[in-house]
């Protein structure tokens, strides 16, 4: 076939030897028409005497066309057949090209009405829709009447992890997804959790006392039997207890009572180990929890997230590991206690008094005030399942944002889980409407998650993440949590990733309140310091940022500066949250499913990620300059530890090298063809690799899974290295100053790294150091 294409291509071009005659010649010797066809090649057959050249002849000898064809011999017979055949394909094949040509360059009649104006170009598989009507179909899809039926839909008073009332809505919410028409699927796991005892419980005896049998526990504590002196420790946290150490107060083996509250209970039972305490007590104090000193106080001291014994890896059915333990689990005890429990041991306490800046006349307790702690919580494996939805991509359908909320709770759970996971069905649904019936097509998919176990520590998430790893840190480019949306109406706070800052502020001035918008009611003046906050260890979107390295957000109308005091215990109830929000539940919850869905939308209708690479420019040069003066510090007065052959330009330069390599991005972003979907492809990939590129390569997950070197936590960090500083400085023993010098090596290559992911092609690289 392209033989002849290219036969009939030069007789078009008039190529010599190449063409085909037609001759009509009028028979001389009868009124008889034949028909006369010679290719090239037939001329030289003939000049040799070929026969099939010479049947094509006339020839005085032979008999004339119709005596031949009443004859019927066979060889004319097959002689018609192949120039009717030869004929009909050489014809098939003008027609085929004359058509081809006026595919490619049609010619317009002079008749022709031109369109006016220029008509959209389009070179994706989205059609183009202007943002503003996006915003405007959310708009209308969203609304505070239709959150009444979704809440009592997905209400329930049991449901903890692993319960009947945990796989009831898990049901329930892929149910949900199904009919919006949207692919489901569920992810299975086999976690182990502790739990209090199936038999008695833990308790304590203070001064000899009779024994206290706390409702409450905190899993994942070590079990056994502490017997310390009590000493108060405000909110455990570690200048807290740095305060209590430069009163010249020995912590090693006391028990320390500290109030709930600031930040995770994790932290509290960490910042204790650290100090030498033997045990931990935690209660609620009616300063920043006026509920009945009898409420009872759960969670989880596990000092990272997922299951603690299969750290770094998934608790599928088949994983078949040797035992292990994660890092973070504590070695010492810790149990929660009620307010009432609390308050009579403190009215007993002697010793100095509290700090007075921890606003308290309470003393800090000395060696006489003795207390016995016993806990004995069980471990038991449960099995979970969190359950998925998506709403495909049109374009770059491999590239997708997930939106997820955690289901379980300890009681009620209504602020902690129930109003995260009506927020989440109706964003499905409002979004799956605009595909459906509005013509609305996302350029990239959209994962709707419903987990499990959040309140042991984002276990169903981080399980999700250690079993799919390798593909999510290539193809998440985000990830925006639901949990805890709404606990109050007085403020507004956020918690991300940096390079989502941007897309953070532009979308606070697009929501709207009856006030104006989001950001002129909650972010007056400066919206970062009023709205930003850091981002928490105890909440599901920082496994995803500091573990996985996809950029995250987690967001939420709040009281104000106190925690909402209803977390962690069974009051978590509507009722009480409709008092701590005026009962204006729906209409915030209106508002944050709309706040949710202009971000979802945003990184899914632009044709480049809105992600400002260059955020990470300024917080990066911070902490070398922090680093800088602490190592000249160092050098000044311990100059037998740091040499001076240590050297800041290696980190300067690598410093230089990512400032260099963001601009550079952000001047190939303003000089882009948003039309051409190869480029902004690349483009986008190219701001992906940036949040997983800060994780340390050199460490391993399963020792130090948040090796996020600017917002992790652990050794592989930048703010380790300068701790690492100054117990230089101070010539504290756990220094080491060959260690620090490591440190300081591999935090200088992982900026490098991630600088030079961040160029692009190798030729692009910025190799100064």
């Amino acid at each position: 076939m392209d033989q002849a294409r290219s036969t009939i291509s030069k007789i078009f071009n008039g190529e010599p030897h190449s063409y085909t005659r037609f001759n009509l010649t009028q028979n001389m010797e009868g009124d008889n028409s034949q028909v006369e066809m010679k290719l090239a090649s037939d001329v030289d057959e003939e000049v040799g005497g070929n026969g099939v050249g010479e049947h094509l002849n006339h020839n005085s000898t032979r008999k004339p066309y119709v005596a031949q064809k009443l004859g019927r011999t066979p060889k004319n017979l097959c002689f018609m057949a192949a120039a009717t055949l030869l004929i009909f394909i050489i014809g098939y094949l003008i027609g085929y090209l004359v058509h081809r040509k006026k595919d490619v360059a049609p010619i317009c009649s002079a008749s022709t009405v031109r369109a006016e104006g220029p008509i959209p170009h389009e070179t994706g598989a989205a059609a183009l829709m202007d943002w503003d009507d996006v915003k405007n179909l959310l708009a209308q899809k969203v609304s505070a009447d239709k959150f009444e039926s979704v809440f009592n839909e997905f209400s329930l008073n049991e449901h903890r992890a692993g319960s009947s009332g945990d796989e009831f809505l898990a049901n329930k919410v892929v149910k949900k997804f199904k009919e919006y028409g949207m692919m489901t699927w569920t992810d299975e796991h086999f976690v182990k959790v502790q739990d209090p005892p199936a038999t008695g419980s833990n308790r304590f005896s203070f001064k000899n006392g009779s024994d206290e049998r706390p409702e409450g526990f905190l899993s994942y504590s070590a079990n056994g039997v502490a017997t310390g002196a009590v000493l108060y420790g405000f909110y455990g946290k570690e200048k807290d207890l740095k305060s209590l150490r430069d009163k010249s107060i020995n912590l090693t083996g006391r028990v320390l009572l500290v109030r709930a509250g600031q930040i995770s209970f994790a932290e509290k039972v960490a910042n204790a180990a650290k100090m030498g305490a033997s045990a931990v007590l935690i209660y609620p104090d009616p300063e920043n929890y006026p509920i009945e000193d009898n409420i009872p106080l759960f969670g989880h001291v596990h000092m990272g997230s997922g299951d603690p014994y299969t750290p770094g890896f998934p608790s599928f059915n088949h994983t078949q590991f040797p035992p292990v333990q994660s890092s973070g689990l504590p070695k010492i005890l810790a149990q929660t206690i009620t307010a009432g429990m609390a308050t009579r041991i403190l009215r007993q306490l002697g010793g100095q008094n509290a700090p007075d800046e921890w606003g308290s006349l309470n003393r800090l307790g000395d060696l006489s005030d003795v207390i016995t702690v016993e806990v004995r919580n069980v471990l038991v494996e449960k099995k979970i399942n969190n359950v998925f939805g998506v709403i495909k991509g049109f374009v770059d359908a491999d590239r997708y944002v997930v939106i997820g909320a955690q289901r379980d709770a300890w009681g009620p759970g209504f602020a902690t889980s129930t109003v995260g996971t009506s927020v989440l069905v109706e964003l499905a649904r409002s979004i799956s409407d605009m595909v459906k019936n509005d013509g609305f097509k996302p350029r990239r998919s959209i994962v709707f998650a419903s987990w499990s176990a959040g309140e042991y520590g984002s276990v169903g998430a981080t399980e999700w993440l250690e079993g799919y790893l390798s593909s999510l840190s290539m193809k998440a480019f985000a990830y925006i949590d639901l949990d805890g949306v709404v606990t109050g109406q007085k403020g507004f706070k956020v918690a991300a990733s940096p390079l989502m800052h941007s897309l953070i502020e532009s979308t606070l001035t697009e929501v709207k309140t009856k006030t104006g918008t989001l950001s002129s009611q909650y972010g007056r003046g400066n919206w970062e310091s009023n709205v930003l906050e850091p981002l928490k260890l105890d909440s599901a979107a920082y496994p995803f940022l500091a573990f996985t390295g996809i950029p995250s957000v987690s967001f939420g109308f709040t009281a104000g500066n106190s925690d909402y005091q209803f977390f962690g215990t069974k009051l978590d109830t509507r009722v009480r949250l409709n008092i701590a929000t005026g009962n204006q539940v729906p209409q915030l919850a209106e508002k944050s499913t709309q706040f949710a869905g202009h971000m979802v939308l945003r990184l899914v209708h632009d044709h480049l990620l809105r992600m400002d690479v260059m955020k990470y420019d300024k917080i990066i040069r911070t902490h070398v300059a922090q680093i800088n003066g602490k190592v000249k510090a160092v050098q000044r007065m311990q100059p037998q530890l740091l040499p001076k052959a240590l050297t800041m330009q290696w980190l300067m330069s690598a410093s230089g090298s990512y400032s260099r390599a963001s601009r550079q991005l952000a001047s190939d972003i303003q000089n882009s063809d948003l039309e051409d979907i190869e480029m902004c492809r690349v483009i986008n990939d190219r701001i992906m690799t940036v949040e997983r590129n800060f994780l340390s390569p050199y460490v391993s997950p399963r020792e130090s899974p948040f090796r996020h070197i600017l917002l992790g936590s652990g050794p592989p960090t930048l703010k380790a290295l300068s701790n690492h500083l100054e117990a230089l400085r101070t010539d504290h023993p756990d220094a080491d100053a060959d260690l620090f010098r490591n440190q300081f090596a591999l935090a200088t290559w992982t900026i490098q790294g991630c600088a030079n992911s961040l160029a692009g092609d190798i030729w692009a690289m910025d190799n100064a150091i």
